[in-house]
């Protein structure tokens, strides 16, 4: 087998092996050469060249978000680690677990003015569980440069490290450090950063291994509720008459069935759900939105809970967190291992385990349901908002609204539903969803700009068929998520282009202004066309109901590869349609 020369090269991914990390996404470069020819003449590893280092780190999200098993990415020196930044972010705060793996120069080339050369040191610092910068390795007798080759005495630190420092010592330090940092993607499921010194020359090969590093298994903490809070939760709950159970992003079967039908069967309690809960139960509340914008202040005060219980990620319901800031809860209780946001500003009470530790420990110990009308009051109302649903939509004219309502009625059963942020993942959260989706969608930032990148991920090491659907500017942001040789054919990308950033239309302000249209709205003429020619993908474009109806038809049908459908919207009407369904249902 071939292994990189230099040491540290061959430690890194003996290490990756050891720990079972198997996917590794490399944009090409030349300082991460060692860990390039290392990774790829390794038969264990899956390897991936994606030359877009942000596209080639939400890629490596998707990887990870679906095989819940850390994903590496690997790049060269400079700039290429700053185009991580926005991947990152969305892993820190969604619990994903990215390893960013970035080469580097030795200390004493760092802030000299050489080429592809930056402060990589803790670049992450406030969005990362762990960052490591190992140490330079000691190079062969032979290989030491002369004094004449010392730096000025201002870049002697790096020197003296490599010269003076034993090599034993810097192995057992960076064995420990990569150990570490895997340890933490492993435990704490979030991301990691591991910055590696090289030093020329780089592209060396040898036939043995010169070390062997030793894993360590990660330490797992069993964590379990405190016996003194569970009798503090079960005594609130039982004489409370009003608790709502809210859940944000949760991925699809992560809560034992036995504990929703519990909590569906008890008349105290609702249950709302978000499209990107993947909880789904005919007694559950979804589309939080339709249900309670009608609500006159004098409905939210009666029907305001007593308590509040929270669990998985951010909400995307404007409309629900405005209600509950303003009609607290007596108690909020935040079920989550890692943290609990205060989106309410009434936090109480984290309970730091899982959903389903909580439930199993929590609901068997619930001596007796408290006579309650409050889930068949939020019921009635449902009911009513349902029909009046079906009434607007019956008049709809085609716009935004009309097409998310069809797409979710065509969108064909045991499909992964990847959906862009913004307006997207908004009027999704209107429409009933088929209970055989799983959905996702990237909130832990909501940005716009790595949603293909991770729904091509998500397709690459999924057996089911991806759909993605998403908005126009955030389809061409992404755009170089399409320069990628791993799409598989039955991936299918929706564009719901309504020519510019449709969603600041729904915002108060002025809306037909030049000002407006180039700076908030950024509209645009731009379609998908030439981009799917150019990377291999079937083009179909529609811009009425009827055949939209008729295309959805095949475009979920087996092809010779992969497929997009752009579905143009009128512009000028789409904020009316929406702003008068939501006066419609009052």
């Amino acid at each position: 087998m071939i292994y990189p020369k230099i040491p540290l090269a061959q430690t890194v991914i003996e290490l990756f092996k050891a720990k079972g990390i198997k996917h590794i996404v490399i944009s090409p470069g030349s300082r991460n050469a060692p860990l390039t020819i290392g990774f790829t003449n390794n038969p264990f590893f899956t390897c991936y060249s994606i030359v877009d280092e942000r596209s080639a780190a939400f890629f490596a999200m998707g990887i990870a978000q679906q095989l819940k098993v850390p994903t590496a990415v690997v790049c060269t020196s400079g700039s290429a680690l700053a185009n991580y930044y926005p991947a990152v972010t969305e892993a820190y705060f969604s619990n994903i677990p990215l390893v960013v793996v970035s080469a580097d120069r030795p200390k004493h080339l760092i802030g000299i003015g050489d080429g592809q050369t930056i402060n990589q040191k803790n670049i992450f610092e406030s969005h990362i569980l762990y960052s490591v910068n190992l140490k330079l390795d000691i190079k062969d007798e032979n290989n030491i440069p002369g004094n004449e080759d010392l730096p000025m005495l201002k870049n002697l630190e790096g020197k003296l490290e490599r010269f003076l420092g034993l090599q034993k010592d810097i192995q057992t330090h960076n064995e420990e450090e990569i150990n570490e940092a895997l340890n933490f993607a492993l435990v704490k499921n979030g991301p990691v950063h591991i910055n590696v010194p090289f030093d020329e020359p780089l592209y060396i090969t040898v036939e043995k291994l010169r070390i062997n590093p030793k894993a360590t298994k990660p330490t797992i903490k069993t964590k379990a509720i405190e016996d003194y809070v569970l009798n503090e939760c079960l005594e609130d709950w039982n004489s409370a008459s009003k608790k709502m159970i809210l859940v944000g992003v949760n991925a699809p079967n992560e809560i034992e069935q036995k504990w929703l039908n519990e909590l569906a069967d008890d008349d105290s309690v609702v249950v709302f759900t978000e499209t990107t809960s993947n909880l789904y139960h005919e007694s559950f509340f979804s589309s939080i939105d339709q249900i309670i914008s009608p609500l006159t202040e004098e409905e939210k005060k009666a029907l305001q809970p007593d308590i509040l219980l929270t669990f998985g990620g951010l909400i995307v319901s404007k409309k629900i967190k405005t209600l509950l800031r303003k009609f607290q809860p007596k108690y909020h209780w935040h079920i989550d291992e890692k943290m609990a946001n205060d989106t309410f500003f009434c936090l109480s009470n984290h309970i730091d385990v899982t959903p389903n530790q909580f439930f199993s420990a929590f609901l068997p110990k619930i001596t007796h349901y408290v006579k309650s009308s409050y889930n068949a009051t939020w019921k009635e109302i449902k009911k009513n908002r349902l029909v009046k649903h079906e009434e607007y939509l019956a008049t709809a004219p085609f716009s935004d609204f009309k097409v998310f309502d069809i797409l979710f009625k065509n969108i064909p059963y045991n499909q992964i539903l990847q959906i862009g942020n913004s307006s997207a993942i908004r009027y999704s959260q209107l429409f009933p969803v088929n209970d055989t989706l799983q959905i996702f969608c990237n909130r832990g930032t909501s940005g716009i700009d790595g949603c293909t990148s991770t729904a091509i991920g998500c397709a690459v090491v999924h057996e089911k068929p991806t759909t993605l659907i998403t908005g126009d500017l955030s389809f061409f942001y992404d755009s170089n998520a399409l320069w990628n040789a791993y799409i598989p054919k039955n991936f299918r990308i929706i564009i719901v282009n309504n020519q510019g950033g449709g969603i600041f239309r729904i915002l108060p302000g002025h809306k037909n202004t030049e000002n407006f249209e180039t700076f908030f709205e950024a509209t645009h003429n731009l379609n998908a066309s030439h981009l799917c020619k150019m990377y291999g993908f079937a083009y179909e474009s529609v811009s009425e109901e009827e055949p939209l109806q008729q295309c959805l038809n095949e475009f979920f049908k087996e092809g010779d590869g992969p497929k997009l459908l752009e579905i143009f919207t009128p512009k000028d009407i789409n904020d009316d349609v929406l702003l008068q369904y939501f006066e419609y249902l009052k």
